[in-house]
């Protein structure tokens, strides 16, 4: 921690209402650039490495291959699907070219995938096709308060399938739901995290939200515990007709939305011109799916659910270190830097208060950056041969000797 970029703040940002973002300032993990707009500090970017690396691989799971496109987009390409015009798409950022050619800053990548696709798609041979790209988006938000849950640039992950079917498309969608639920729940969401049949917006008609419980969400979900159904407060009335549920069945929860997907069906290959060549000779227009992850709301919504008044609370997962590592008087700090060396050799991720603090500092600082595990070395440790180790999560204090610690973490 002596050679860590950021530090801590005893008090948090006056100019900032949403404690998700309150707090990852006051702990080192975000610097505030202007209302909407966060930067990542190495202990932040730590974070959402890891969320990413979940969502990665279930990607890759379903057979999705990640890609990069360009996030500065031409204007032509969106008159195609009449999505420049600001009383369509109000979020646009919009800038000229020093030739005056006018461009947009990608809020999302439906249409440029399209044209990316023209280029290689021939035949009903190169289908089905998904790619995926995580990337900065920028959306120019009229409200911009719950802190990294709601940014004007922010990271997501959006992933689009080809299909030359229906059929294979709703298989596919499905398959995106199952993996979903598994990012979910390996974030430690899933089980507060619904499917919600959604309003489409800019996008088609009809999509599905993943909803989380969230009381600093700015959604609210009609939810049937029982039958596992989720409606948005914006379609509940024709919703419920299509779903066949009674209204008063449905309990009415505040979350957060975490993802969302789109079935197009071949509504955006008609817009662009996406053809295919099929197995009877003629050309055919594809089937297309759009799914996005918001990787940093998602970062947002975890500080929301499980940071208490002590500070953030980070599930291993995601964690951006195993366990904090505190050493206390001369010899304790011999000890910890001997137990520092032996866990980072077996690959552990460990953040060392290596400074010449009180150890009330120490532990303050440790309660707030979150980590799953406080391991505190002290000279009075080392007299009774035990050490404290503690649980972020549930506060619990055990003792163990140096042998066994080594094993908790590194077996």
């Amino acid at each position: 921690m002596s050679q860590l970029f950021t530090k801590t703040s005893k008090t948090a940002p006056s100019d900032e209402m949403a404690k998700n973002a309150q707090l990852l300032i006051q702990a080192g993990y975000v610097h505030k650039t202007m209302a909407g707009v966060y930067s990542y500090t190495p202990l932040g970017l730590r974070v959402l490495e890891n969320i990413k690396r979940i969502v990665r691989e279930e990607m890759n799971a379903i057979d999705s291959q990640e890609l990069i496109m360009s996030s500065l987009q031409r204007k032509e390409l969106w008159t195609e699907t009449g999505r420049w015009d600001d009383e369509l798409v109000d979020v646009w950022f919009k800038s000229h070219l020093q030739d005056g050619t006018e461009v947009g800053f990608g809020w999302t990548h439906e249409e440029p995938i399209i044209e990316l696709l023209r280029n290689y798609l021939k035949s009903y041979k190169d289908l089905p096709i998904s790619v995926y790209q995580f990337q900065n988006k920028l959306r120019n938000e009229l409200r911009a308060k719950s802190g990294i849950m709601r940014g004007r640039e922010f990271v997501m992950k959006d992933m689009y399938s080809v299909h030359a079917t229906r059929e294979d498309l709703d298989v596919y969608y499905e398959a995106v739901i199952a993996a979903y639920k598994r990012c979910y729940d390996r974030l430690g969401i899933g089980q507060d995290t619904y499917v919600t049949f959604a309003s489409g917006g800019a996008f088609t008609k009809f999509s599905h939200e993943f909803q989380t419980i969230c009381e600093a969400g700015e959604d609210y979900v009609y939810l049937h515990r029982g039958k596992n159904i989720a409606v948005n407060e914006e379609v509940i009335d024709e919703a419920v007709a299509e779903l066949g549920v009674d209204r008063n069945e449905l309990e009415k929860v505040k979350t957060a939305e975490v993802g969302n997907i789109f079935n197009f069906g071949t509504q955006k290959s008609e817009e662009m011109k996406l053809v295919f060549t099929g197995e009877d000779g003629q050309q055919h227009y594809a089937y297309m799916g759009s799914y996005g992850i918001g990787i940093t709301r998602v970062m947002g919504v975890i500080v929301e659910k499980f940071a208490d008044e002590k500070g953030l609370v980070w599930t291993e997962n995601i964690a951006p270190f195993k366990l904090q590592l505190v050493a206390i008087g001369e010899r304790g700090s011999e000890l910890a830097n001997q137990l520092y060396s032996t866990l980072m050799k077996a690959g552990v991720e460990v953040l060392y208060d290596d400074r010449a603090e009180r150890p009330g500092v120490k532990f303050a600082d440790a309660e707030l950056m979150g980590m799953p595990w406080r391991v505190t070395i002290s000279d009075r440790g080392i007299d009774s041969g035990e050490f404290e180790l503690t649980s972020r999560q549930s506060g619990e204090t055990v003792t163990k000797n140096y042998d066994e610690l080594v094993a908790f973490f590194v077996d």
